[in-house]
């Protein structure tokens, strides 16, 4: 079984995602590409001035997955400052919320992006220890933005496919827990 990806939060996704050197002179540069967590971690540490460990909660990793992130980040914008590449903002594993879930059949958890969450609403995405599609928030605390966001706490409460809060995911409907 693969090990389920780790996703990486995020406050900020840069509107500009392309800076080039000025005197590429019409050529296309080479370039760096800074994933959006990479670029995180440099808002959060370099333009913030947050500790390390700080940023680690923030972002919900380890102390050491945040370094490591952060230097590979610090090490692309060094190589273009000083050989004159681009830089590319693009991709990467994170998301806006990470939410806890578990598989109602084999009680296997696992953190999901909030951005699949509409996956799990249409039964598109499986349990990846049972493959079962019977997803259910595992969550125990209403969080802030579990409340307006979560489809089991309260984001479509009277949404526009009537899907109540409290309920199970079963192949794409929500049934009264």
């Amino acid at each position: 079984m693969a090990r389920p990806v780790k996703w990486r939060k995020v406050e900020y996704i840069p509107n500009v995602q392309y800076f080039a050197p000025d005197d590429a002179g019409g050529d296309v540069p080479d370039e760096n590409i800074i994933r959006i967590e990479e670029m995180e971690a440099v808002r959060l540490k370099d333009l913030e001035g947050m500790e390390q460990e700080d940023c680690a909660v923030k972002m919900e990793v380890s102390r050491q997955t945040f370094q490591r992130i952060l230097g590979t980040a610090r090490s692309k914008i060094t190589d273009s400052l000083v050989n004159g590449k681009a830089i590319r903002i693009e991709g990467g594993n994170y998301t806006r919320n990470i939410c806890p879930v578990k598989c109602a059949d084999c009680l296997f958890e696992w953190k999901e992006s909030y951005e699949n969450f509409e996956k799990l609403l249409k039964g598109e995405l499986n349990c990846p220890h049972c493959s079962s599609k019977r997803i259910i928030c595992a969550r125990p605390d209403k969080m802030n933005f579990c409340r307006k966001n979560c489809w089991r706490h309260g984001r479509n409460e009277s949404g526009p496919q009537g899907r109540r809060a409290g309920g199970r995911l079963q192949a794409g409907k929500q049934e009264r827990l």
